[in-house]
């Protein structure tokens, strides 16, 4: 077996990389990032193209043999993709859509995870949210990654790629220093309790967000590498208050080490990342994927990957 995996430096593609090489005895991986390879990640089935999907002569070189399973995850943050729209627009969407295309004409059918995000609802003013809730995205992030799941689903439907969209929540704890991310409190927050630093948060204790730890969203990832199902999903996770999170870190850290936090809430951040409604993922669930459990095993995975 052939596999791509494609922003293989970064947080969760460094995290797939481990298990994919444990897990996957005897596949040839092929990853790709703009960045070098990360200590630890060596081997002779390991194959490292540092490049970017939007250099042609990166796609020729992914062209020269097919592949069987593909994981993409390369993409421009919310954050730097809003204040560079042309940027983002070009790793995000035109970059996609070509390596969809590459996929495509290699005649091979592969399997196709995509790593899409909770950003495409836009505004969560519903009750509950789902996979089949309506997506009015507010952000340029979001409008693409949209973009790009139509464009696999329609592939899909040609029966040129298998593929199937997972709609990322909030993944922690991402690696110091947390940038381009508007839900970068998450991480910030586990980061300096863990460092016994103080923290402001920039939203309230009552802010509610979507929770999964990397270990969990690797575990569904290479779930749906194996599944024979296709379509957009969301994966569940943990909807959480700031409060509870600040509870479960007591009970693990120490009370003393979360009298650290304070609060300052920022209303634009807390209207957009501390809103969160119900989310119902009971499809997800029958077919197997998961979240972290528990707020007590979600920060411990999270702290976990920290140290």
């Amino acid at each position: 077996m052939r596999i791509l995996v494609t922003g293989a430096a970064g947080f969760i593609g460094r995290a797939l990389l481990h298990r994919l090489l444990i897990d996957m005895d005897g596949a040839e991986i092929t990853a790709l990032d703009l960045a070098e390879a990360p200590a630890g990640l060596s081997g002779a089935r390991l194959s490292w193209i540092r490049g970017g999907l939007d250099d042609p002569a990166v796609l020729e070189q992914l062209g020269a043999a097919p592949f069987h399973l593909v994981f993409h995850l390369a993409s421009i943050p919310g954050g730097r993709a809003e204040a560079a729209p042309a940027l983002g627009r070009r790793v995000n969407l035109d970059a996609s859509l070509d390596l969809f295309q590459l996929l495509a004409e290699s005649r091979h059918r592969p399997r196709v995870v995509y790593a899409s995000s909770i950003a495409v609802y836009g505004a969560l003013a519903e009750a509950r949210v789902s996979a089949t809730t309506e997506a009015w995205p507010a952000i340029t992030y979001g409008a693409h990654k949209r973009m790009v799941e139509i464009a696999l689903a329609d592939h899909t439907r040609r029966g040129d790629l298998s593929g199937i969209a997972l709609r990322l929540p909030g993944i922690v704890a991402r690696p110091r220093p947390v940038s381009g991310f508007g839900s970068a409190f998450m991480s910030e927050l586990l980061h300096a309790l863990s460092a016994g630093e103080s923290y402001v948060c920039p939203v309230s204790p009552g802010a509610t967000a979507w929770w999964l730890s990397a270990k969990a969203a690797v575990d569904n990832l290479l779930l749906a590498g194996k599944l024979d199902v296709c379509g957009t999903l969301q994966l569940p996770a943990l909807r959480l208050s700031i409060a509870e999170v600040v509870d479960g870190l007591a009970q693990l850290l120490g009370a003393e080490r979360v009298a650290r936090v304070t609060f300052d809430p920022d209303q634009g951040i807390e209207d957009v990342f501390g809103r969160y409604p119900e989310l119902d993922a009971t499809a997800e669930l029958a077919l197997g994927f998961t979240h972290d459990g528990s707020v007590a095993e979600m920060i411990a995975n999270a702290v976990r990957a920290i140290a």
